[in-house]
């Protein structure tokens, strides 16, 4: 009963990061209130920080058990994760208090997301694994992931983000 219901809480985060910001409510660092996509960027970062250094404590303390929750075995993918939630989390939370790089910081975790999305479905299909933190994450990843994107496009109107 725990996993079932541990695999909604990253699904759960999203919906609240989008609802907040929908509301208008200035997220940590922010400082206006109002719908705007840099806010809503900021929300989406700051559950992000969270769940990245909840993810690098799950992936290097508790490996055996995260990796269980998932459907696989525990090996050294779990300590890269670990290191790069880290990262990703520090980052997050970093640019969201600062207001320095959220479109920045943005690109890695879309990045990041995406491919791990691609993963977990890849471990459905191929291996039919269902089990809920290999299933329900695909809402966080595609839709963290998926939204990010969006945001920054909308932002630069389209133009070429890199370039």
């Amino acid at each position: 009963m725990g996993e079932k219901l541990s695999g909604w809480v990253l699904p759960g985060m999203f919906v609240a990061a989008w609802v907040l910001a929908l509301l208008g409510v200035s997220a940590p660092g922010f400082g206006q209130s109002g719908f705007s996509e840099q806010n809503t960027i900021s929300w989406i970062l700051y559950f992000a920080g969270w769940v990245f250094i909840f993810s690098s404590i799950m992936h290097s303390v508790f490996a055996k058990k995260m990796a269980k929750s998932i459907g696989w075995k525990t090996n050294g993918f779990q300590y890269e994760i670990a290191a790069v939630s880290l990262g990703l989390g520090i980052a997050s939370f970093v640019s969201v208090y600062s207001q320095i790089g959220t479109e920045i910081i943005s690109i890695p975790i879309i990045t990041f997301l995406f491919f791990a999305g691609l993963n977990h479905t890849i471990e459905i299909i191929k291996n039919k694994n269902y089990a809920p933190n290999n299933t329900l994450i695909l809402i966080w990843d595609f839709g963290v992931s998926i939204s990010l994107l969006v945001l920054l496009l909308v932002i630069y109107r389209g133009g070429l983000l890199l370039f």
